[in-house]
């Protein structure tokens, strides 16, 4: 596969090229499946629905890779903390008062149908995709944890300058029930798996490396005695000058880029060879045009001879029109 190739550190052109959230709202064919499960959390756990949503955007633009569908909330939830997603508000949680409320036993039987999912998709997906599964990472799955939604991560942030202690025991048991939760997405069949520590940012320099590189490093580690071969992809969202920190210490063979990295200050950052993924601004997406056509045109030129992997700086927004991402992929594959 030639996202895997890539993955592995080859350079390619054209590069393969996937979106994050290129499941979602954007396409009618995803609203009318989420109607039909009735809420997310009940599409996100019924295999044939989730199996199904995953495949539309493969089956509609032909990306190089699939992600399973699902939800970085899923694991707390399975953990034991209570979830739902407000209509048009996102998610939300209990704020944790106690990690007694944990219980990483149980956390199997729950995500079970998501393992589920991963495994009729390793079945269902042409031979030329990937299959990508994903975990949050723990800072930032703890941060909606610890707040109850996302926001500003006030309380979060206040809990670790005042209790550390406390933050401390809820990022180990995340870091030991993601190991257990990717562990299981790759017997499953996924062929790499990525962790998204989306709210990376929000922590000082000293926090970051305690709360996010860390943590991180752990999973990757025990990952990788687990599964050898398995590749990870880091997405450090807004880690700025401390991305190249993370790129070597945390273990993982890909890093992710937001959109307020450019892929040269990226490269300069990194480890010689690290593949990089992004960094295209998703409102460019939704306006499409001159606009998009220039960057994508800039980005490929800027990526050339070294392994990277197209993607956007954060998730696709549900008012991208369907003709942009075509025409996204058009641009793409013509290198």
């Amino acid at each position: 596969m030639k996202f895997l190739d890539v993955l592995a550190g080859e350079a390619i052109s054209p590069p393969p090229i996937w979106l994050m959230r290129q499941a979602g709202r954007y396409l009618p064919e995803y609203r009318a499946v989420r109607a039909k499960a009735g809420d997310f959390i009940s599409l996100c756990l019924n295999p044939a629905l989730a199996e199904e949503v995953t495949l539309q955007p493969v089956r509609k633009f032909g990306f190089d890779a699939a992600i399973l569908f699902s939800d970085i909330l899923i694991l707390p939830m399975a953990l034991g903390q209570g979830l739902r997603f407000a209509e048009g508000e996102g998610p939300r949680l209990p704020p944790l008062e106690d990690i007694g409320i944990l219980n990483p036993d149980r956390a199997a039987g729950v995500y079970a149908p998501v393992i589920e999912t991963v495994n009729r998709l390793r079945g269902s997906l042409p031979r030329e995709t990937a299959l990508i599964g994903f975990a949050g990472g723990p800072a930032t799955v703890a941060c909606y944890m610890l707040d109850g939604q996302g926001g500003g991560f006030c309380r979060t942030r206040e809990l670790a300058y005042q209790r550390p202690g406390f933050v401390r025991d809820v990022l180990d048991i995340l870091v030991e029930a993601t190991i257990e939760y990717l562990s299981a997405q790759v017997q499953a069949g996924a062929d790499c798996v990525m962790l998204f520590e989306s709210w990376a940012g929000v922590f000082p320099p000293a926090q970051f490396r305690e709360f996010v590189i860390e943590p991180n490093r752990r999973i990757c580690a025990a990952l990788k005695v687990r599964h050898k071969g398995v590749r990870i992809i880091g997405f450090p969202r807004l880690a700025g000058l401390l991305l190249g920190e993370y790129a070597r210490e945390a273990g993982v063979d890909a890093l992710g880029l937001d959109s307020v990295t450019s892929i040269g200050a990226a490269r300069a950052a990194c480890p010689p060879g690290m593949v990089l993924q992004g960094n295209l601004d998703p409102l460019l997406l939704k306006l499409g045009g001159r606009a998009m056509d220039d960057a994508v045109a800039q980005l490929l030129d800027e990526a050339r001879g070294h392994p990277h992997i197209v993607n956007l700086g954060h998730g696709i927004t549900p008012d991208v029109p369907e003709a942009h991402v075509a025409r996204l992929v058009e641009l793409v594959r013509r290198g």
